[in-house]
């Protein structure tokens, strides 16, 4: 089955880069990222753990834990840090999961259930391991994203998809098409408006159903 949004995601203990963890404990009252990729040493991947590195003050400032997966193993996982920390310029501090079994990427619905390592395997065995899993305080799915191999993750999107994830936990609200931290918000059809005015003040009805006010995370 595969995971919807507002879903419970699935808990799991797992060796990883930086020692064993139980995974909704190690997500504790924070958000959480998981980035999974299909193998260790592959061009892609090792672009996009550079990018996930570099914004290590942006993860903490949003206060979000990120984590990758891979199928390889933890001391593969320790080699390709090496290399990570090379191309990007900065220290990949964030932990890898080892998934040599692929117990994570199926119960994640990255690979079928009947899914196998063959001897010599290639990253294309594990293809569709390349997804972004954003998760709340609660252990719920807010956001999913499944990428193919020749397509970098757009990491501006994913910070942004946080912002908008975090603004509308917090205050109500929805977001429009390319919204970002300072743009209008949209106020969701179920609030009257005798409560958008109590709790946003000004705002400008488009059509009845589409009313829109200034980002409240601005103001705080």
């Amino acid at each position: 089955m595969s995971l919807r949004i507002n879903q419970t995601v699935p808990d799991f203990e797992a060796e990883t880069s930086e020692g064993p963890i139980k995974f909704h404990d190690w997500i504790g009252d924070s958000w959480a990222i998981l980035f999974s990729h299909p193998k260790d040493f592959t061009p892609v991947c090792t672009t996009e753990f550079g990018a996930v590195a570099q914004l290590a003050d942006e993860w903490e400032k949003r206060g979000v834990k990120v984590i990758g997966i891979s199928v390889d193993g933890v001391e593969d996982h320790k080699k390709w840090k090496a290399d990570i920390e090379t191309f990007g310029g900065a220290k990949a501090g964030f932990p890898i999961i080892a998934d040599e079994g692929l117990e994570v990427s199926k119960a994640y619905d990255m690979l079928p259930a009947d899914a196998y390592l063959p001897d010599g395997r290639t990253p294309n065995d594990t293809a569709t391991v390349r997804s972004v899993y954003i998760i709340g305080p609660d252990k719920q799915l807010k956001l999913s994203m499944t990428y193919p191999m020749n397509v970098g993750r757009n990491f501006a999107e994913i910070l942004r998809a946080v912002d908008a994830l975090q603004a509308a936990a917090k205050h109500g609200i929805a977001m429009p098409a390319n919204w970002e931290q300072g743009r209008d918000v949209v106020i969701p059809a179920t609030v009257s408006d005798a409560d958008a005015k109590a709790k946003f003040g000004e705002f400008t009805t488009h059509f009845p159903y589409l009313r829109m006010t200034k980002d409240p995370s601005s103001a705080a």
